[in-house]
């Protein structure tokens, strides 16, 4: 097994983290934030906007079954990355598009394929994502995780995740597990 991370952020970490966790390959991801001043992080104080650390999912993966790059590109199908900090109506720059890249190799795909998105003119307006170089990852509180799929009833997922997950699902079927 070729075990590797990655971490994004894409707005709320509700819905990346339950897409991903359905990809054949990936072993886990896991809600939390990433990208911060603090020391530490937990979500009261990430919404408070003061520790600038963005919810963020790290995804453990296993390379010879999914890519760095197919993770890639359902990172940017997932969400607007030209939208600066936020995801719709969650507004705040813990809400950003960011690439947390964890090697020199990934922050150089996740580069080529901001610019090959660029070049591609399928976005109107330019593409906001942050590369960045990781900084700690801290889990989220255990009610993140899963939530989603914990809690299809909620009018946010309903809403919101739940038509994201159909698109998701149609779009890479033959990824799903």
């Amino acid at each position: 097994m070729a075990h590797q991370s990655a971490i994004f952020a894409a707005g709320c970490f509700w819905c990346i983290e339950s897409s991903f966790n359905r990809l054949a390959g990936v072993q886990k991801a896991v809600s939390g934030y990433c990208g911060g001043q603090q020391d530490d992080a937990d979500y009261r104080s990430v919404c408070s906007g003061l520790t600038d650390h963005a919810e963020a999912v790290l995804v453990e993966f296993d390379d010879s079954i999914i890519s760095y790059q197919t993770l890639l590109d359902i990172f940017f199908f997932l969400h607007d990355p030209t939208q600066l900090n936020r995801q719709g109506n969650d507004i705040g720059r813990q809400y950003r598009s960011a690439i947390f890249y964890l090697s020199e190799p990934q922050k150089k795909q996740a580069q080529l394929k901001i610019d090959e998105l660029e070049k591609s003119g399928l976005y109107q307006q330019k593409i906001v994502t942050e590369l960045a170089p990781a900084e700690p990852f801290y889990p989220a509180e255990d009610y993140h995780q899963g939530y989603f799929d914990n809690n299809q009833n909620q009018a946010y997922c309903q809403i919101l995740i739940a038509p994201k997950m159909k698109k998701f699902s149609e779009q890479f079927s033959e990824l799903l597990k």
